[in-house]
């Protein structure tokens, strides 16, 4: 049997050994049947070590009626309270609370606490930190950024902010994390080689395609790309649900109302606890043409009005009111408009059967290669390469064809440049 708290005088400076015997003592002690009186929403001792301390003599003080009323009412409300999540497991079973010298300590199996924190964790980086959400497209930190912006005026067409002054209006009111977590989710939408439709409209060192690092956030400024404004359209006039920040001063969107399929657009890639996603980036226009397809040959059922008379509006589901919509089209249809990912650094995809397996089944694998062209140059030839490979640091492919000729593995090149420009 193992215990969730141990609480001692801050004072007391003993080894694990002589905790444990002394806790096996104060349990010989304390008295039996005795519950402690405890918020019905708390889930554990207060976090902090600081506990309330009883003593008890102390009911020996007070008269003997009030004593069996008040103990009376102890006991009913520690009824209720047992019945509480935080006290009971999986079976429904209370666990024992024991009263003694230093406070109130609940007997819990390790294993049952270990279960409930890790799953608290798990479901914490899945829903709150790693995945995105399919509505929207946008992980929390990303909503947050752009919630911000728009609450602080910074629009496509107003005058760029500092950036230093964006991440300090997340972390003060939303994101209660590093400032440069936010910085660099900040980056990244602002970088046109990694999203393919930057959100953010960065001015200043915002990083390269080599893995050059951004400027310090006190010298680069940004403002929301116009693309933005589609995800946060109409956010004012109650279209998607609000719920507290952090500490219950703000309020911030659940969702972003998302006028444009964001997901499929820019794409996602995150590793969470037990799941994981990685979503390329796709083309504006075909993906418009594939949901007009499925628009096209779908219905939606939708449940009779009579049905729903005497309802008050406000009870129904969402879902009964617009009703289940149902499309007829095919993945042939979706493949007549969507020709496959379209990643910001170009370059082709080398197996159009990969392209196929992956939108059937939701899992693949995509092989790409840089797309080049053999120029005459003088007495011999170039061989020019204008697009590379998705998240391929251009540096480094440079230094490791450099090594493939240094091995002589590759033959025939007498020279190797980067000529690129800065909106490559």
């Amino acid at each position: 049997m193992a215990f969730d708290k141990k609480i001692k005088p801050a004072t007391e400076n003993t080894d694990s050994s002589e905790q444990n015997e002394e806790l096996e003592e104060l349990l010989d002690r304390a008295e039996q049947n005795v519950a402690e009186e405890v918020k019905t929403d708390s889930e554990s001792v207060d976090t902090s070590g600081s506990m309330e301390a009883y003593d008890a003599d102390d009911s020996s003080d007070d008269s003997g009626d009030n004593d069996n009323s008040d103990n009376s009412d102890d006991d009913n409300r520690n009824e209720d309270d047992s019945a509480d999540d935080a006290f009971t497991n999986e079976e429904g079973e209370a666990y024992e609370t024991v009263k003694t010298d230093y406070g109130l300590i609940l007997k819990k199996p390790i294993v049952d606490e270990m279960r409930k924190s890790y799953l608290d964790y798990a479901m914490s980086v899945i829903v709150s930190r790693a995945l995105p959400d399919v509505r929207d497209g946008l992980k929390p930190v990303h909503r947050r950024i752009l919630f911000a912006m728009h609450g602080m005026g910074i629009r496509w067409n107003s005058s760029y902010k500092k950036s230093a002054r964006i991440v300090g209006e997340v972390l003060g009111k939303y994101h209660p994390h590093g400032d440069s977590a936010v910085y660099d989710a900040l980056v990244r939408l602002a970088q046109d080689f990694s999203m393919r439709y930057p959100l953010v409209d960065g001015q200043g060192n915002f990083g390269s395609i080599d893995g050059d690092s951004p400027a310090a956030m006190r010298y680069t400024e940004a403002r929301m790309a116009r693309i933005s404004e589609e995800l946060l359209a109409d956010i004012d006039k109650e279209t998607v649900e609000f719920a507290d920040n952090f500490d219950g001063s703000q309020q911030e969107p659940v969702v972003m109302p998302a006028r444009m399929p964001n997901l499929l657009l820019m794409g996602a890639e995150g590793i969470a606890v037990g799941m994981a996603t990685k979503i390329p980036p796709h083309n504006l226009r075909e993906i418009a043409a594939a949901i007009d397809t499925v628009i096209t040959k779908g219905h939606s059922k939708r449940v009779p009005a009579e049905a729903l008379e005497g309802q008050d509006a406000a009870d129904i589901p969402a879902e009964t009111l617009s009703g289940h919509f149902d499309s007829e089209a095919t993945l042939e249809d979706i493949l007549d408009h969507v020709n496959g990912p379209d990643f910001p650094t170009g370059g082709y995809i080398y197996d159009w059967d990969a392209i196929k397996n992956a939108y059937a089944t939701g899992r693949g694998r995509i092989t790409m290669r840089a797309k080049a062209e053999i120029v005459e140059h003088g007495r011999g030839h170039q061989i020019v390469i204008t697009e590379i490979p998705y998240q391929v640091n251009k540096a480094k492919l440079i230094v490791k064809i450099a090594d493939l000729v240094k091995n002589k593995k590759v033959e025939g090149i007498s020279d190797i440049r980067d000529e690129s420009d800065a909106k490559v």
